[in-house]
């Protein structure tokens, strides 16, 4: 049987360029999103450091808040996770797609 976590990273690059590890993530339980905290959990999940099902069950995220996270930042960059500009960033990905 092979063991899937020791096979994980211990460590993964952050949304700035730094280490982050499951000890520096933001703690399981934020109330309060902000895009830098959003950007890590994001990165944890991308760089294998989380698993989509552990993102969700620690910080208690449904898989689409989550998902929808991972799209604004392929997107739009961390500028896409903040709350003022999502309905912005909405809009024009539906008009892109309606021109397309």
């Amino acid at each position: 049987m092979i063991d899937t976590e020791s096979a994980r990273p211990k460590v993964v690059t952050g949304p700035l360029g730094e280490p982050l590890s499951k000890d520096t993530l933001p703690p399981p339980n934020t109330s309060r999103w902000v895009v830098r905290r959003k950007a890590e959990v994001v990165a944890a999940v991308n760089g294998g450091l989380l698993t989509i099902a552990e993102a969700c069950e620690r910080y208690d995220l449904t898989l689409e808040e989550l998902a929808s996270w991972q799209r604004s930042i392929e997107r739009e960059g961390m500028a896409g996770l903040r709350a003022t500009r999502v309905q912005h960033y909405r809009q024009v990905h539906e008009r892109k797609a309606r021109n397309s």
